[in-house]
């Protein structure tokens, strides 16, 4: 492995860049810059909250752009592992010939059909509630998106690097904001007024947890809609269509295990962080669990957040079914249904 290693970091980096050239330019140009910029920070190893070279910065971009066209058409290339490589999806077989070196690597589809891929120290390996469990640290080679966890053909797979990477983004953004907000109120929680890198290591430590425990429910919401949601989600042509069906399954996720977990263990600091990032088209189907939150904050009584998990639960499972129910009647006319409850009134979904 050793002797390969170069040529497998490589791999993958080719890979991650003919993918980034296919969809990275779909984003928004507000969400492109921001993504860019992170981006050269990890490539270039630059500390958090270090100032960016302005002009090092726009070379660096205009280059990249300049290598995308070059790649933009290639195909996905094989890992050098065994004699005759590996399919750069197979991420089973892949893990398998990596984890015993403490390695770990990713790969699948995300939002909006994008390929992802990531190769990274494996930190630890566990199983959760039937679920392994892959926790990544440094990480070799990424595309342009780094979801800091996911769960992919039934694993749930960590990235550290990523989860530090988004708390310190929230913090710097947070700086600009309201001060009592929820988002204050979770960094208030982790003492970073105190000491900042004290704080952002608590908070990751907290924070990878709850994602873990979002990943579980995913796994489990999975079990409940079936088979035919992921198909679903896959034929999906409109975006609008593909985030209302996301937004459900994450709050039937949340509901299930997630926010009762949290509540069980008195887990504030997480609370007020999943809060802050209830946004879109979650926080538009579930105005009733920003009511609670603020019950919350004025009484200190969590019993209502409980009572709404529970409701929630029962409640997205049937809309999911819903959503189900109307791709089955008509896959061909799905999209336009889903898109239209999507940018309409949310009145016959939201709790």
């Amino acid at each position: 492995m050793t002797e390969n290693f170069s040529a497998l970091i490589d791999t993958v980096q080719k890979n991650c860049t003919i993918a980034d050239a296919r969809h990275a330019r779909d984003m928004t140009m507000c969400t492109f810059l921001l993504e860019m910029r992170e981006y050269y920070r990890w490539e270039m190893e630059i500390p958090y909250g270090a100032r960016l070279p302005r002009d090092e910065l726009g070379d660096w971009l205009n280059a990249r752009e300049s290598l995308w066209d070059t790649v933009e058409e290639e195909n996905f290339l094989k890992l050098p592992l065994g004699d005759a490589g590996i399919d750069p999806f197979e991420t089973d077989a892949i893990n398998r010939a990596l984890l015993p070196h403490g390695l770990v690597y990713s790969s699948g589809l995300g939002q909006f059909r994008k390929p992802h891929f990531v190769l990274a120290e494996l930190k630890r390996a566990e199983v959760r509630e039937g679920v392994e469990v892959l926790v990544a640290g440094c990480e070799y080679a990424r595309d342009l998106i780094a979801p800091p966890a996911t769960l992919r053909d039934g694993a749930i797979f960590l990235r550290l690097d990523a989860v530090r990477r988004l708390l310190w983004n929230k913090y710097e953004e947070w700086q600009w904001k309201e001060r009592d907000s929820a988002l204050g109120r979770a960094f208030t929680h982790y003492g970073f007024e105190h000491d900042i890198e004290r704080g952002l290591d608590r908070m990751a430590e907290a924070e990878s947890e709850a994602m873990i425990l979002h990943e579980l429910g995913e796994a489990r919401a999975g079990m409940l809609l079936g088979n035919d949601w992921r198909t679903m989600l896959g034929q999906l042509g409109s975006r609008h269509a593909e985030l209302l069906v996301r937004a459900v399954r994450d709050l039937l996720a949340d509901c299930l295990v997630t926010l009762p977990t949290l509540l069980e263990r008195d887990a504030a600091g997480s609370l007020h962080f999943y809060l802050a990032n209830l946004t879109g088209l979650r926080r538009a189907l579930f105005p009733a669990l920003m009511n609670a939150y603020g019950a919350w904050i004025d009484t200190g009584r969590r019993e209502p957040l409980a009572a709404l998990a529970r409701q929630g639960a029962a409640h997205w499972l049937e809309v999911g079914q819903r959503l189900l129910a109307i791709w089955r009647q008509d896959a061909a006319l799905a999209d336009a249904r889903l898109k239209a409850l999507a940018t309409g009134d949310l009145g016959g979904l939201r709790l």
